[in-house]
């Protein structure tokens, strides 16, 4: 893996880690519907600049803008799960147990795109899903 996708991963880790408690302190004054609505629109805001400013063409696929629009969808159906469970409950836990989200990633991986499985990554997993277990309860 090359280290600029490490260093924008670290950087997805750090906006979304701020995200969450600027999410969660929001839903404290106005309806977590609202505040996913405004965050999200300030997203879409955020990440049509970066297209703009990265100068290079938009190309238009027919296949990957249906798959784009179905992840729109996922999407938009955990933020709402999200902006909810932060209305309901601890941001600690709902951000933590809604952060597994790899684990089904990494299954549909398997099942779907054929993706290998090793030892070493299941261990991983079950040491994740371990962690967000103990800091649930």
């Amino acid at each position: 893996m090359s280290q600029h996708a490490v260093v924008l991963a670290v950087v997805a880790m750090l906006g979304w880690g701020v995200w969450t408690v600027l999410a969660n302190e929001a839903t404290r004054t106005i309806d977590p519907e609202i505040a996913m609505v405004l965050s999200y629109a300030t997203g879409v805001a955020v990440a049509l600049g970066y297209v703009a400013v990265r100068g290079e063409p938009v190309t238009l696929e027919r296949t990957g803008v249906g798959l784009a629009l179905a992840a729109g969808v996922f999407a938009g159906i955990g933020a709402v799960a999200f902006y909810a469970g932060l209305s309901y409950g601890r941001a600690s836990v709902v951000t933590t147990v809604s952060a597994l989200y790899f684990v089904v990633a990494a299954v549909l991986g398997v099942l779907v795109l054929g993706e290998t499985l090793v030892l070493k990554d299941a261990a991983g997993i079950a040491f994740a899903v371990l962690a967000v277990l103990l800091l649930a309860n």
